[in-house]
């Protein structure tokens, strides 16, 4: 951690800064420059990071020298997969293709569309049993019947399948359906859930929140890491702007940039992003062009007619 003090401070505050590095049994390394003074603080960063330096007088900025995400960084390991049923997910294996509905509707529609997605290339199913909606009045799934449709879809195609949790109080009961857990855009910050799948036995898809940045999903899927499942993907979903054109603006500079800073698997939703079906091949390409491990594509054999 590095400590730069401000232009006009004074020797007895700069004094008084190294002495409380020291008081916390840290060695501070003082470097004087025309201006300001710089102090390298050597030692465990988490003893500093609780203590108030930053609200001493004569402080201008602290800067930390590690990142916060210690599991979730790409300093931490090299790239690494995540197995979701037996299909693998990472930077060094195919770009593999998740399909299926944004909501389960009946089993012959799910069946169908199972069976589509299968034939057009799909290794993972998709479908929600549990619906986050604006309007509490809309659809908000079939639950637990939803889940037995899944399964009955994945054991018909061989298509491991993927759901989201949006209560903790659901995820047993999930997880006796699903291969793998999603965390929705609306969930990203829901702490409780997400130390929640991190003591899971499955693979958690951690979608991006739409107000969120790439530090913020970073630190979310550290919380998932730290419970003790190391199995988590990463998902680039869109991002809210003033942009009103499409739904949301697909931010694919997130996907390069999260491979720079972390071993997780990075994949890209450009439907829901989107919101118009006409643009979303064009944004799977440039999305695989970015970089993105996977896709996860919604599909729907009756469009005009989708809950």
């Amino acid at each position: 951690m590095i400590v730069i003090t401000q232009p006009n401070a004074t020797e007895e505050q700069i004094q008084r800064i190294i002495t409380r590095v020291r008081e916390f049994g840290l060695e501070a390394q003082i470097s004087r420059g025309a201006s300001r003074v710089i102090i390298g603080v050597i030692g465990p960063e988490a003893l500093l990071r609780e203590k108030p330096i930053a609200a001493m007088a004569g402080v201008e900025a602290i800067i930390p020298v590690l990142k916060p995400y210690k599991l979730a960084g790409r300093d931490s390991r090299g790239a690494s997969s995540v197995v979701v049923g037996d299909v693998r997910l990472g930077e060094h294996e195919d770009v593999v293709l998740i399909c299926g509905p944004c909501s389960v509707e009946s089993p012959e529609q799910i069946q169908a569309i199972a069976a589509i997605v299968k034939e057009s290339g799909a290794k993972i199913l998709r479908g929600g049993a549990f619906k986050p909606r604006t309007s509490p009045y809309s659809f908000q799934g079939l639950r637990e019947e939803g889940l037995r449709f899944l399964a009955e879809a994945r054991a018909k195609t061989g298509m491991p399948v993927v759901t989201e949790v949006m209560d903790p109080r659901d995820l047993s009961m999930i997880e006796k359906y699903a291969d793998c857990l999603q965390v929705g855009t609306r969930n990203m910050h829901n702490f409780s859930l997400l130390k929640e799948v991190g003591r899971s036995r499955l693979p958690v898809l951690l979608k991006r929140g739409f107000s969120a940045t790439i530090y913020d999903l970073m630190m979310s899927a550290e919380y998932i890491l730290n419970e003790g499942n190391p199995n988590v993907i990463l998902c680039e979903r869109g991002i809210r702007t003033f942009e009103t054109a499409a739904r949301y603006t697909l931010d694919l500079s997130a996907v390069p940039i999260l491979k720079s800073k972390t071993h997780l698997p990075v994949i890209v939703d450009p439907a829901h992003a989107l919101g118009l079906r006409e643009f979303v091949p064009q944004m799977c390409l440039a999305a695989v062009a970015a970089g993105a491990d996977a896709l996860m594509i919604e599909v729907h054999n009756s469009p005009e007619m989708a809950k």
